[in-house]
């Protein structure tokens, strides 16, 4: 239970899902050690925020970027950004949090800023292994700054802090879920392309796995997340080919898919990525290339290395080239358990943990 007199943690996070699922996670956690937490995001990210534990108060504020509409909303922007921060000073005066954390996105910036003109500890989690926008602008500004990705690639005379990137409770319950090697019975594979730039695998999956060979061909079970607008062809392709899909625009059931599948063909944002590898599945990773920074490559990069994934540049992604790798992996089930267990050891279960004692760490030590 928590108390009007209860330690607040106020995080904030932008409107996508790779900013708001880390959140989410630090969220269940405090509220479990007994904090009172609030929510600082915008209209898109509130529709991101229905995991969330319900005892945590969400407050939408003004907030805008430079990066879409016209000219005249431009202009805009600093105005409603002026507002947004005026709003959360109001806010902080009358509800004083303990610590102000920030997971990315323009939202983050009103309670990010009054957390400075508060003087109340502050500290940012960064995704990606490129920095996003705003929080280069707050990395000098914030007491600590946790990355989700290593290396990040940080400004000078500012000290990153690798605590990984947390996931969300459905996640952990499958962390280390026994890997069920590729074999002569049906087998699962999981198409995940994010909330941007998935068009480019509906276009090129189906047809690459409709060129296997016959007999690894009929043996899969595709799962595959497209946009509404592609689901009519992403369905006839697969029917054409003779192979079992079931193709959605969401999937609630992520965490269970990943568990029982034996190879996931993913974008590779920060989320993703956190997932596969604390599940511990093979993946084929397709970065989105016009992902600010190229941030999509530096994420996929340790679960490369490392030697769990395969990945594959935009500008390269061709139904054969597709198909060979991923009967590279199915036709190997030495080789794709190998991939599992590499997967689970760049894994980072506990990087929620590590987060909540940043966050502990700030409200004990607040000068």
């Amino acid at each position: 239970m928590t108390s009007r007199n209860s330690k607040l943690l106020l995080i904030a996070a932008g409107g996508t899902g790779g900013h708001m699922f880390p959140a989410q996670a630090l969220a269940e956690a405090m509220v479990r050690k007994g904090w009172r937490v609030k929510l600082s995001t915008d209209a898109r990210g509130a529709r991101y925020a229905g995991g969330f534990p319900h005892v945590v108060q969400i407050e939408q504020v003004a907030s805008a970027t430079f990066a879409r509409g016209g000219a005249l909303a431009k202009l805009g922007v600093p105005f409603r950004i002026a507002g947004g921060v005026a709003a959360a000073v109001k806010a902080g005066l009358r509800d004083r949090p303990s610590v102000v954390i920030g997971f990315g996105g323009y939202p983050t910036i009103p309670a990010l800023s009054s957390a400075q003109l508060l003087r109340i500890p502050s500290a940012i989690h960064e995704q990606n292994g490129v920095m996003g926008r705003v929080n280069k602008v707050f990395a000098k500004k914030v007491r600590a700054f946790a990355c989700g990705t290593w290396p990040t690639d940080l400004p000078a005379g500012v000290e990153g802090i690798h605590t990984g990137n947390p996931v969300r409770a459905s996640v952990l319950e499958r962390a280390g879920a026994p890997y069920i090697p590729p074999g002569d019975y049906p087998m699962s594979v999981l198409v995940i392309g994010g909330s941007q730039g998935a068009r480019i695998l509906s276009d090129v999956v189906p047809v690459a796995l409709a060129n296997l060979p016959e007999a690894l061909r009929t043996r899969l079970r595709i799962a595959h997340q497209a946009r509404e607008e592609d689901m009519e062809r992403v369905i006839a392709a697969y029917a054409e080919a003779g192979i079992d899909a079931e193709v959605q625009p969401f999937f609630n059931d992520v965490p269970r898919r990943l568990s029982e599948c034996q190879l996931v063909i993913s974008r590779s944002g920060a989320s993703s990525v956190a997932d596969i590898s604390v599940i511990g599945r093979p993946s084929i990773l397709i970065p989105f290339a016009a992902a600010t920074g190229d941030h999509q490559t530096a994420n996929a990069r340790g679960l490369v290395e490392a030697g769990a994934a395969i990945m594959i540049p935009e500008s390269k992604l061709e139904a054969a080239a597709l198909a060979e790798q991923v009967a590279l992996v199915l036709d190997n089930p030495g080789g794709a358990v190998q991939m599992a267990h590499a997967a689970l050891r760049y894994g980072i279960p506990d990087a929620t943990g590590r987060l909540v004692e940043i966050v502990e760490h700030l409200a004990g030590n607040p000068s």
